[in-house]
């Protein structure tokens, strides 16, 4: 299973979505619903083997989770508006408990809580925190294979799907950088590149590596 958390710092965690405003008024949304996109959809289709979970953390009231489970998703489609109507369908509901998931449509999950209980759903995982000036995210030395040996994928169709391979998470945030609190947890801190991506930029990359069978780099220093 490939897992991303993306944390929006500003994004707004109930109330009417401004779908025309979203970069504004939403608390960049839009940043949150490029990074979903990426993680979830290839050109033509859904990645079966993919969840993400979008952390809005500006308010009104307490911090919201919003889960998309790729082997459970129906009628999302690739264009950000759409999308975006299915993250304000979830904003006019009741929060959630925090740690608690109801599911509000199929394949999209809704809880109160923050990166600290989603880190707790991940315990069994092997989590990345993304962060340019780490070590690289892959081996050293590694180079491109010459025929793709995905690192996960599913096999089967949709309610009867099985996912295989690695199981993997990584956490990034929006335009913000993350909290220092969250560098210096106990999470692998590592980099795709001296840059500093945008979000849904960064998700391709990892996306890229683990559909290629690029051998990572996951031990602790």
């Amino acid at each position: 299973m490939r897992r991303f958390a993306m944390i929006g710092q500003r994004a707004i965690s109930k109330g009417k979505l401004p779908l025309n405003d979203m970069a504004g008024g939403a608390g960049r949304m839009d940043v949150l619903v490029r990074g979903l996109m990426a993680g979830l959809l290839t050109s033509h289709g859904l990645r079966h083997d993919t969840e993400v979970v979008l952390h809005l953390m500006g308010g009104p009231g307490p911090s919201r989770r919003i889960k998309f489970v790729g082997s459970l998703l129906k009628g999302v489609h690739a264009e950000e508006r759409s999308i975006a109507g299915h993250i304000a369908k979830v904003l006019n509901m009741p929060l959630p408990a925090r740690g608690q998931w109801v599911e509000r449509s199929s394949g999209i999950f809704d809880s109160g809580g923050d990166i600290n209980h989603t880190l707790a759903d991940w315990k069994d995982s092997t989590v990345v925190c993304l962060d340019a000036d780490a070590p690289r995210l892959w081996a050293q030395g590694t180079t491109l294979p010459s025929s793709s040996n995905p690192l996960s994928r599913s096999t089967g169709e949709h309610g009867d799907f099985e996912i295989t391979g690695m199981d993997i998470g990584f956490v990034l945030s929006d335009d913000k950088p993350l909290a220092e609190s969250m560098t210096t947890q106990s999470l692998l801190l590592r980099s795709i590149g001296d840059a500093w991506l945008q979000g849904h930029m960064a998700i391709g990359v990892c996306h890229f590596l683990l559909d290629e069978g690029v051998e990572l780099n996951l031990h602790q220093s």
